[in-house]
């Protein structure tokens, strides 16, 4: 394996070069593209973790096989561990994304979190499951870069939002209950963060964020593992407008959200899910105001119909991206729930060419105010 990204400089320098060169393009929808598989419970139990299924029914009731700590839970749906029970399946979809025109591939890790993975108890697998879905996107990512070196493909390590939220109570009659506290989360994103760093991920990012202090958790554990490592990687944060309101669920406008977080320097904020671009425009028109570190954008290929599908195409999508990118606002694009690889060929084309947004810098935002 080539030398990990924490321990070779040159890979954060080559993203900045990129950075500031052109608009680059994130990949699109994960569980899209698994859902095309029509997988069923064998396939995401493969043959490690067959046995714990298989003894549910057997006399005497469950018994735990070898490698298998699920108890007999239904596995289906925990696009997670496909990424050691299929991992064919997991490198074809990156694949698919890089030869579409992505510059930058998502980990297969949005719930792999101790705190997710509990809903199927496979606590014990964060490491593992961070480790090598960063190691299968990072194969990809250098194989694509063996044909083309002219184009270096990046690895974002993803941290989930988890199921829980420390801002809320899950429960109407106790406003004062909470399910998680700060130092769950904490620990739950550090040993996550942990496993993506051994697999090779050249940016981590915090997606999909609801709750601003679910990120601030989140970016608490990822200092403290670069202090580990004695190293920094580039860093993301993406929120998630939730609805019309135009705030996060924790109730965050878009600035809101970028100052509460601005004290951790990342390298991008931007938003992704829950909206179609067409109605992200306005967020992200704040954000790239507002925000001197780059913007990105990676909204969904529109609402959710009566099916649960989504009715965009690539050439909707890359219409309206295209504006985004001609006005200036964003830095990276790409795709979220819905979005496929020729969401992602035609937003690479509808941005070639176009410059990036400028990034301002502090003292110009002080004096613009």
């Amino acid at each position: 394996m080539t030398t990990l990204p924490w321990k070779n400089p040159a890979r954060a320098e080559a993203l900045q070069a990129a950075l500031a060169r052109r608009i680059l393009v994130i990949d699109g929808a994960m569980g899209t593209m698994i859902q095309r598989h029509e997988l069923q419970e064998a396939d995401y139990r493969g043959e490690r973790f067959a046995s714990g299924y298989d003894a549910l029914f057997a006399p005497g009731g469950h018994a735990h096989g070898p490698g298998c700590g699920c108890e007999g839970h239904d596995q289906r749906g925990n696009n997670d561990l496909l990424s050691l029970t299929r991992p064919d399946i997991i490198r074809g979809i990156h694949r698919q994304y890089l030869e579409a025109g992505a510059d930058l591939v998502e980990t297969n890790t949005f719930n792999s979190t101790s705190i997710s993975l509990a809903d199927y108890r496979l606590q014990h697998l964060v490491r593992e499951l961070n480790r090598e879905g960063a190691r299968l996107a990072r194969a990809e990512c250098d194989a694509i870069e063996a044909i083309d070196p002219s184009q270096p493909r990046f690895v974002i390590g993803v941290l989930g939002p988890t199921s829980r939220t420390a801002s809320l109570s899950p429960d109407v009659n106790r406003p004062g209950f909470r399910a998680i506290s700060f130092d769950e989360l904490a620990e739950a994103y550090r040993e996550a963060a942990r496993g993506l760093v051994e697999g090779g991920a050249d940016i981590l990012m915090v997606e999909t964020v609801f709750d601003t202090l679910n990120a601030k958790a989140a970016l608490f554990a990822i200092d403290d593992v670069f202090e580990e490592i004695g190293a920094r990687l580039p860093v993301m944060i993406s929120g998630t407008i939730t609805d019309a309101s135009g705030r996060t669920l924790s109730g965050q406008t878009a600035e809101a959200f970028w100052y509460s977080l601005r004290h951790s320097r990342p390298m991008a904020i931007g938003l992704n899910c829950a909206l179609g671009a067409k109605d992200l425009r306005q967020h992200v028109d704040v954000l790239s105001t507002v925000a001197d570190t780059h913007v990105s954008c990676h909204p969904n290929a529109g609402l959710p119909n009566a099916f649960g599908g989504y009715d965009e195409t690539p050439e909707d999508m890359a219409v309206i991206l295209r504006e985004f990118a001609q006005s200036g606002l964003i830095n990276l694009v790409g795709g979220c729930c819905g979005t496929t690889p020729d969401h992602i060929a035609a937003i690479a084309a509808a941005v070639r060419g176009l410059p990036p947004r400028a990034v301002p810098t502090v003292g110009t935002q002080e004096q613009a105010a």
